[in-house]
């Protein structure tokens, strides 16, 4: 699609025909990114899939080959072609090799931005069904005063819990981490927009970039105890679909209190919306059968439903 019809539309995302997703990240062209979406696509409820960055990982390849880019753009292709990939962008997509950052992205992938008043395609919300996704870019600038910075203030100030009642942020590199790998990347910018997800009460940030999946109670300023702040997002990272690079399995010691799973295995998420209140998410391993849980968790609306998950 042209990306200056993209930049118009409202992606054909808003209604209410399905409240089951899928999250994937750090996907990849390999077997293991074969078997991720084999998985996936078994899944014949999903209404759309949150990427949650890294796409084909052209730049791990020799010259940065962007015929990478054709190659896993036709292997998405049959998931791609008949449902909503909502895009989120990781650090493969910055593409040293090129002039301009994530150039080969942009231009294959462009996202419906101005929709919600963005001024770059990489920060933008979408409305799926009874959720607002709001996308974040872990790699453009996000300081005090910046386009970003600027936009998700009045992002957040215009969702209406009321209409719209799941708040969800979506970001690549991991606010809370507990792995050696990646340990503590997106660091800055959670301290710059923690307190507003806790202000706004998000319900769940999730996140990718690290090759393992990882989910963390509602935390505030990285504390969950003594007294947990109810309206606290509880924190997910999904970013093992199948990269090039391998999974990530060292561990920080001990397990911090606020980490309540942690795993290294390929694999992806499932989001299932049940109502105002309850949503439930599932982690699907690639090694299990279609439709076996390997862990799971119930997650409670912080508008509505403020509940301590630790």
């Amino acid at each position: 699609m042209d990306g200056s019809m993209m930049k118009g539309t409202k992606y054909q995302l808003e209604g209410r025909d399905s409240g089951l997703g899928i999250l994937m990240g750090d996907l990849g062209q390999t077997y293991d990114s074969n078997s991720t979406l084999t998985h996936y696509k078994a899944n014949t409820d999903a209404a759309a899939l949150l990427c949650l960055g890294d796409f084909s990982y052209a730049d791990q390849y020799p010259n940065h080959d962007n015929v990478r880019w054709d190659t896993w753009g036709r292997f998405t292709e049959s998931s791609v072609a008949y449902q909503p990939w909502i895009w989120t962008v990781g650090n493969h997509k910055l593409d040293f090799g090129e002039t301009t950052p994530f150039k080969p992205m942009s231009y294959r992938y462009p996202t419906p931005y101005t929709a919600s008043g963005s001024t770059e395609q990489y920060y933008y919300s979408v409305r799926r069904a009874s959720a607002h996704i709001i996308e974040l870019a872990s790699y453009s600038s996000y300081g005090k005063n910046t386009p970003q910075y600027v936009w998700l203030q009045s992002e957040l100030k215009k969702v209406n819990r009321a209409v719209i009642p799941w708040l969800i942020v979506t970001v690549h590199a991991p606010w809370y981490n507990s792995y050696v790998k990646h340990y503590m990347e997106g660091e800055t910018m959670r301290v710059q927009f923690e307190a507003w997800m806790v202000q706004y009460k998000v319900d769940v940030v999730f996140a990718g970039h690290h090759r393992i999946s990882n989910i963390d109670y509602n935390i505030t300023n990285a504390n969950c105890s003594p007294v947990p702040n109810n309206n606290a997002p509880l924190y997910i990272t999904v970013g093992d679909g199948g990269n090039v690079e391998g999974l990530a399995s060292e561990m920080t010691q001990p397990q911090p209190s606020y980490s309540a799973y942690r795993e290294a295995s390929y694999g992806h998420g499932i989001l299932d919306i049940k109502n105002k209140t309850h949503a439930y998410f599932s982690w699907q391993r690639n090694q299990d059968g279609d439709g076996v849980t390997a862990d799971s968790i119930w997650i409670t609306n912080r508008y509505y439903n403020p509940t301590n998950d630790s």
